[in-house]
């Protein structure tokens, strides 16, 4: 059961992560929602500004100088022994400015291993991890961010690094509740290969996407286009008969909307077309591809649910706990 577990996650990552384009990539974890906000609305974002520090992993513009002192820490369950830890932190510095630090690391549990003959060998653990730093700088209504990360992975003591940027931009409506992003991610350099015959490749995408809210409404939209650099997204396994042009469109967005029932209470509902069709079930969706959450503001605290299913019985789970650590050291300082 726990093997099957495992196996339904693989299946996860690619359609979540990184839809097929007919090469398989590596360090894709890199596409995963790291938090629980952006896993709530659909797990893709790059508009969303000045919410949540974590949302420089998606876009490194989308950070200003107003979440300067603000700390995060998020976990994700998945399934089986598979969970994902991040951490994010804005400090502003005098010669600097504000920067933005960030880790996640994905942990794949511990994994039977076996021989060329299907007999069992040692257990063995896998992870995979990237640090990054981001810088974001604002004139007039625009925005522009950069994301320097360093990634680690390990599959089954197999180890490979990269040294990669984020490039980020933005626009603010001066006068509306309207936010429009994009980023080009991933852009950089493997440093070491697996092996000496493995070919690993940098998972680089360009987004797209736009947030606004409509006047007088307690609602916030957000629509996202992806996989926007790849010529063709393919579905792992051909639908029949075969997709047309609406479903081609589609399976490069995510949407996702937020419900602002007060000041300190959200609801977070998000769709990924592309992950719905491709683990779904034969006769039933299952939930596949459809997020929701919740964000709550208590006092100086604020905490942040979200649930994704991947198929019937299984889903991921994400936890997200922020505070402005910067104003709790300066009461205690007084």
């Amino acid at each position: 059961m726990r093997r099957k577990l495992l196996l339904y996650f693989l299946m996860a990552v690619p359609a979540t992560a990184f839809a097929q384009n007919g090469v398989r990539q590596s360090f894709e974890f890199l596409n995963m929602p790291g938090h629980a906000r952006l896993g709530g609305l659909g797990g893709v974002n790059t508009s969303l500004a000045d919410r949540d520090v974590n949302f420089f992993f998606s876009n490194p513009a989308l950070n200003s100088d107003s979440l300067a002192g603000t700390a995060s820490a998020s976990y994700q369950f998945y399934v089986a022994s598979v969970g994902q830890a991040s951490a994010a932190y804005s400090h502003q510095f005098k010669k600097w400015g504000t920067l933005t630090f960030g880790l996640q690391h994905l942990s794949y549990g511990t994994i039977k291993g076996y021989d060329a003959t299907g007999q069992a060998t040692q257990d063995f653990k896998s992870g995979e991890t990237v640090l990054a730093v981001s810088k974001s700088h604002q004139v007039s209504h625009f925005r522009i961010g950069v994301n320097l990360k360093m990634a680690f992975s390990n599959i089954a003591g197999y180890r490979a690094s990269a040294l990669m940027v984020d490039i980020g931009g933005l626009f603010v409506h001066p006068t509306q509740d309207l936010r429009v992003g994009m980023v080009v991610k991933n852009l950089g350099a493997v440093l070491s290969q697996y092996t000496e015959t493995s070919r690993a490749k940098l998972p680089f995408d360009v987004q797209l996407g736009v947030t606004f809210k409509p006047e007088h409404m307690p609602l916030r939209f957000s629509i996202t286009g992806y996989n926007l650099a790849r010529t063709n997204v393919d579905y792992a396994v051909p639908p029949d008969p075969a997709p047309g042009a609406f479903d081609k469109v589609m399976r490069r967005l995510t949407f996702g909307a937020e419900v602002l029932l007060h000041r300190n209470v959200n609801v977070l509902v998000g769709y990924n077309y592309l992950v719905h069709q491709e683990l779904k079930l034969a006769n039933a969706g299952g939930g596949a591809g459809i997020t929701f959450g919740f964000s709550a503001r208590i006092k100086s605290f604020e905490f942040v649910f979200s649930r994704g299913g991947y198929v019937v019985g299984n889903a991921g789970y994400t936890f997200t706990l922020s505070k402005n650590i910067d104003t709790l050291m300066k009461r205690r300082q007084l």
